[in-house]
């Protein structure tokens, strides 16, 4: 599991959130066995959707972020509850780039650095809201910095890491956010760019062993810093038998009734674990009944 803290600075400024994702990411790895570069896509849009769905308030809310960028990953997709659990997939897992002109993983050259990032939050009301806003870079902590400073108008910090060893496994994954509060003033903006100017790439500090509460005590290490939560996530994907009986509800009487005429076996893979869930004609045609009874 994954360790993710919230933080508030004892002036009530600055909040910071912060996660170490190793795990989640790695078992994202494990079941969609992706190559390096989009298993560091994949991965930093994992755990910036776990720090920004842990920010949500009520157990019911959820968080979906999409990258649609013109790379040859495709579409990145990242899903969270309240508490910070996530699944989610690429379109295109297998991708093989050259290293960056910076000599690491080009995961802006994966994810495309032309295409829209969307924000979906359902807090339970009639709508969800959606927020998007162009793709600024594709390494995806630029884009989550300009999406709540363009959607949400929140000054932001965000740094994400994927650290992928020579055999495809998942070394270390983390990644915080650090926001101001309506109470901050320019002296506090001057603080908080000089107290992270310093600081090494998120992981490298897990990998060396540091804990989310010393990587923020490292980021804010000008100011005092009070723990407001602590709280274990993991990769969790909740399909079901009766989840995907109803998708397949949702194709309509016509649709099921050609499926269980031209197959004798229906499979349906979930994208976010892979679990396969298998129907026969007859209980194809059965749904198709129960679709025909709704209408």
């Amino acid at each position: 599991m994954g360790k993710l803290i919230r933080c508030i600075t004892n002036d009530g400024q600055v909040m910071a959130s912060c996660i170490d994702s190793t795990d989640i990411v790695a078992r994202a790895e494990q079941i969609h066995k992706t190559s390096a570069v989009t298993t560091a896509a994949l991965g930093r849009l994992l755990t910036a959707a776990s720090l920004m769905g842990n920010q949500l308030k009520g157990k019911d809310q959820s968080l979906t972020l999409r990258l649609a960028g013109d790379g040859p990953a495709g579409t990145v997709l990242a899903v969270s509850d309240w508490l910070g659990n996530v699944r989610g997939y690429v379109s295109h897992p297998i991708v093989e780039l050259p290293l960056n002109e910076k000599g690491k993983l080009d995961v802006g050259g994966a994810v495309g650095r032309n295409g829209t990032l969307h924000v979906l939050k359902d807090l339970g009301m009639k709508e969800p809201y959606h927020g998007s806003v162009p793709i600024a870079t594709g390494e995806i902590a630029e884009d989550i910095t300009a999406y709540f400073a363009l959607s949400e108008q929140i000054p932001t910090v965000c740094a994400l890491g994927v650290l992928v060893n020579p055999d495809l496994t998942v070394k270390a994954a983390g990644g915080y956010l650090i926001q101001l509060l309506p109470a901050a003033d320019d002296s506090t903006i001057d603080r908080l760019e000089q107290s992270i100017a310093d600081i090494p790439p998120v992981t490298s500090l897990l990998a060396s062993g540091k804990t989310p509460e010393e990587i923020v005590a490292w980021a804010l290490k000008d100011f005092q810093v009070e723990l407001l939560d602590s709280t274990e996530a993991q990769y969790r994907c909740d399909c079901n038998r009766q989840r995907v009986e109803r998708a397949l509800i949702s194709l309509g009487e016509d649709e099921l009734l050609t499926m269980a005429a031209e197959q004798e076996q229906t499979e349906v893979k979930c994208h976010f674990c892979d679990q396969v869930y298998h129907f026969s004609a007859a209980e194809v045609r059965a749904l198709s009944r129960q679709k025909a009874k709704k209408s």
